[in-house]
Parts: structure tokens; C-alpha cells; sequence
């Protein structure tokens, strides 16, 4: 039954791209004759035509990472239910997020997310996302080096502890020049932290030229090998998976399983499940991405396998690491809790299905490469912000350095600094991202008479989550009972439903003939 019911996910997934992606297409009015900003103002750095398939890979990259690798394993602790999620949020909200937001930023010429927001939720909206928007951009960027640069530091380390000379090698980091800058309270340097600092310094170098250079220089070129090797991670053990006799897809499943919450801890489905798992159901960060993209298509009509077909790719790599995180362990989410972090989680997988060499060595690359893929165009994407916000042209490499410095070093400092508090709210504030999103979409469909309530749904759906979201989650200063946390995220939802009423159908003069 597993392998069935894995199937049919994977079958709908695709169907919904097939279906119901052209209905959203159509609803949306998809122009395959408008100019693009590539063929109306191409600028060899930022508007560069690209081919598609390069085009495909870089937006998977840039909105996957290892999102729809982590959240997939920890949302599988609820069961089979992430199976669902992944697949209906991904159809109806996700793909039809990523499409609307990326088609809208397309027709306005390939605007900004805060631009594209404030067009259609005011000015007030667009400043206050400005700020939010380029705050969340160096806040990824930051959290992209710890985590490589700790691998990096660590494997590093085992490899100079191994070698006959290593030790005077670590030795000597200990008493190097940037090892003051590591001296804990009480003094003492290990050698483990100078080295991840000299890594988040390699780390950040190669952002800053990233984030400086045009997109086909760096992004263009090296980034569809590394969306290939997403791919072979969740494909490669899937595979593996299947031909192992050792293992089945899906084990002990029932029916009753898919609408209950098997969670070992009693933690609630609702809303947990749906923040848990983002990337591969529904993420506000996506949005921020996009423009990046719509700036490199020759044709609107890309759109729909660019921006809904790659996240239904998305939603493809989630459905198979849900799977994998259940079938490795013999599908009790108790066992996949107790092995440890979603990094454990797919090392071991990796290691048990691939072997120990070829397993450990596609972690590495990956828990390495795909962050870092993350964190570079979070910072291309801040200086594109800037650079909209203040009119300020980027054809020059000294008016980018000019936008990019300020950004690197609030990206240094929070890297530094301890914002672990800041990054427990992370999932909230990424599908709050989503909901605003959802709303301005459904307000510019609303505008031109079209069928809005493709994004009001999801909108209305999302918001609720996040509301209760916001009142339940215990390391937030409200905490209540889920049954007010339940009322207060209805709440939100029904307001912003009676302003999208009352106030979403205004056309702003001069709207529809400029765009």
C-alpha cells in the first residue's frame, strides 16, 4: 500500500502542474507577446537572458536549498499527514504563490518584492516590507555561513587529527593572529572555532563576489550543477530506497494514518505541521526570489514552468525526503525523532543506503553546497531591494559595491552575534512572508475581475495558521491555549478577509494601462 500511495502522491503532483497550473495560468492572463525587462532593458548584469534550462535550475536552487530536505524530515514525525500537506499545499497554495508572485514582479517590469507588494497593499505595506524584506534577506545570508563553516571546520579538523603532521598544524591555529578573535570567556581558543571562522570568511568572500558580479558570471554557470545534485540526493536515495530489499516504501501504513496526528509527543498537527514544512508545501521567502529570475526570461510564458512547475519540482524532493525519513525507519515517526537532527538524519540514511563512502560524501557536499546556493542570492536579492527602493542604476561594479558593503556587514554582525532567539520565530516569519503575498495577489486578480480566490483560499488558509501560529507557540510571549491560539489565528484570518472586501477591488488610476 505504501508504494501506491507514494506513486499517487508523486502522480498528483504532476498532474497539478499539468491541470490545474494551465487554469491558474489562464486565470492570471499569461501575454506570451508582452516585452520582458530582458528584451526592454537588458543590462549584462542583473537583466541577462539566460536559457531556460539554466533559468529552471538557478530558481530551484534559490528557493530549495535545504528546505525541502530538513522541514520534510522533521514535519515526518507527524506521519503520513506530511504526505498530504506536501502534496495539496504545494498544488494550491505553494505553486499558485510562487506563480502569481513571480508573474506579477514580471509584468511590472520585474519589480522587487516590497515594490510589488506596496503596488497592490499600499505604501505603508511597501515600506514597512522594504525594511522586513532586507532585514529576512541578511538574516539567511548570516545563517548560511554558520552552519557550512561549522562542517567545514569539523571534517577539517578530523582530517588534520588523522594526519602525522596535523597536530602541530592545529597547534599553531591556536596561537594564530585571528585566534583572539575566537578566546572564549573564559580565555581559551580551540582550534574547531578559528577554523570556522576562517571558513565564514572564505564563505563570505564568495557571497560578496557573487553578489557583485553579474548573474551569468557565477549564478549562472555553476549553479544548475549544484540543482543537479539536489536532485541526485533525493532521486539517488529513493532509488537506493526502492532496490534495497531491506526496506519497503511507506511500511505499516493504514489508511487512518494519512488524518492522524502521530506526532511521539503529542505536539499539535495544526498549526505545527504547516510551519514545519515550508519549502515543498508553501514559503514566503520564494517570493523574494523570483524577481531575480522574471529579470532573465525572454517571454511570460516561461512563467508557468519557472515558477509553479519548479515549485511542484520542489514539492517532488519534500514528497521523497517524507518518505525517506518513514522508510528508513520502518515508518514509526517515534524511531525518526529518536534518531536526531534532520543532519543525522540524512547522513545515516545516506550512509546506510549509499555506503559509507559515496553517502558521506554527498552529505557533505550537500548539507555544504546548498546552503551556501541559499545564502548568495539572499544577498544578491537585498542589494536588488536597495537598488529599486532607491532608483539608484547597478550597470557600474562600484554603485554595486557601494549597495552591497552596508549589507555584508550587518550580515557580519548577526553572524556573530547570538540571535537564536530570532531564529526559533524563523518558520512564522516565513509563512507570514507567504500570507502577505497571498493577499496581494489576490488583490491584483481582484482589481482586473478575475478570479481571485485561487489566492484567497490560500491566503485565508495561511493566515489562519500563522495566526494561531503566532498565540500558541510557546517560545512566543503569548503562549495561550490552543483553543484561543485557534480563535485569535480565525480572527486574523476573518479581518483580513473583510479589508481584501472592502478595500481590495479599488483599481489605483493609471494601474492597468501602465501594466
Amino acid at each position: 500500500m505504501g508504494m501506491v500511495c507514494f506513486l499517487a502522491a508523486l502522480g498528483l503532483l504532476v498532474l497539478g502542474y499539468a491541470v490545474y497550473g494551465v487554469f491558474v495560468e489562464k486565470v492570471f492572463g499569461i501575454d506570451r507577446a508582452r516585452p520582458t525587462p530582458v528584451q526592454s532593458r537588458a543590462d549584462g548584469v542583473d537583466c541577462v537572458a539566460l536559457p531556460p534550462y539554466k533559468i529552471f535550475f538557478i530558481q530551484l536552487l534559490n528557493i530549495a536549498g535545504l528546505g525541502p530536505v530538513f522541514g520534510p524530515i522533521l514535519g515526518a514525525v507527524y506521519g503520513p499527514a506530511a504526505l498530504l500537506w506536501v502534496v495539496f499545499g504545494c498544488i494550491f497554495a505553494g505553486a499558485v504563490h510562487d506563480f502569481l508572485t513571480g508573474a506579477m514582479s514580471l509584468r511590472y517590469g520585474a519589480v522587487s518584492y516590497p515594490e510589488l507588494i506596496g503596488r497592490n497593499l499600499g505604501k505603508y505595506a511597501r515600506w514597512f516590507m522594504l525594511v522586513f524584506t532586507i532585514w529576512f534577506m541578511i538574516l539567511v545570508g548570516a545563517v548560511f555561513v554558520n552552519g557550512p563553516a561549522g562542517l567545514l571546520a569539523f571534517k577539517t579538523g578530523e582530517l588534520l587529527r588523522s594526519w602525522e603532521g596535523g597536530a602541530a598544524v592545529l597547534q599553531w591555529l591556536e596561537s594564530c593572529p585571528p585566534a583572539a578573535l575566537c578566546a572564549g570567556a573564559d580565555g581559551t581558543v580551540s582550534a574547531g572555532k578559528v577554523l570556522a571562522l576562517l571558513f565564514s570568511v572564505l564563505i563570505f568572500s564568495y557571497y560578496f563576489v557573487a553578489t557583485i558580479l553579474p548573474i551569468d558570471k557565477i549564478i549562472g554557470r555553476i549553479y544548475p550543477f549544484f540543482a543537479i545534485l539536489l536532485l541526485f540526493m533525493a532521486f539517488g536515495l529513493l532509488a537506493a530506497l526502492l532496490l534495497n530489499p531491506q526496506y519497503s516504501i511507506l511500511p505499516n501504513l493504514r489508511p487512518t494514518d494519512f488524518f492522524t496526528n502521530l506526532n511521539p509527543k503529542g505536539a499539535p498537527l495544526w498549526p505545527l505541521l504547516f510551519v514545519t514544512i515550508a519549502c515543498g508545501a508553501i514559503s514566503g521567502f520564494h517570493a523574494t526570489q523570483s524577481p531575480m529570475m522574471a529579470r532573465c526570461m525572454r517571454s511570460e510564458g516561461q512563467a508557468r514552468l519557472m515558477f509553479y512547475g519548479v515549485m511542484i519540482a520542489e514539492g517532488v524532493l519534500a514528497l521523497i525526503w517524507v518518505t525517506i525519513g518513514l522508510s528508513f525507519y520502518d515508518g514509526d515517526p517515534a524511531a525518526l525523532m529518536a534518531a536526531g537532527t534532520p543532519a543525522v538524519v540524512v547522513s545515516k540514511a545516506s550512509e546506510g543506503l549509499l555506503g559509507g563512502l559515496v553517502g558521506g560524501t554527498l552529505v557533505f557536499l550537500g548539507v555544504v553546497i546548498l546552503p551556501i546556493s541559499t545564502g548568495d542570492t539572499a544577498f544578491r536579492t537585498g542589494r536588488l531591494i536597495l537598488a529599486d527602493v532607491l532608483r539608484f542604476e547597478q550597470g557600474s561594479l562600484g554603485r554595486r559595491i557601494v549597495l552591497a558593503v552596508p549589507l555584508f556587514l550587518l550580515g557580519i554582525y548577526f553572524a556573530v552575534g547570538d540571535f537564536t532567539a530570532i531564529w526559533m520565530a524563523f518558520g512564522w516569519t516565513n509563512q507570514t512572508l507567504a500570507c502577505v503575498s497571498l493577499w496581494a495577489a489576490a488583490v491584483w486578480l481582484r482589481r482586473r475581475k478575475r478570479l481571485h480566490w485561487v489566492a484567497t483560499v490560500p491566503a485565508l488558509f495561511m493566515t489562519a495558521v500563522c495566526g494561531t501560529y503566532l498565540f500558541y507557540f510557546d517560545k512566543f510571549p503569548f503562549h495561550w491555549p490552543m483553543t484561543a491560539s485557534v480563535c485569535m489565528g480565525l480572527a486574523a484570518s476573518g479581518l483580513c478577509f473583510a479589508l481584501f472586501l472592502a478595500r481590495g477591488g479599488r483599481m489605483p488610476e493609471g494601474d492597468e494601462a501602465k501594466f
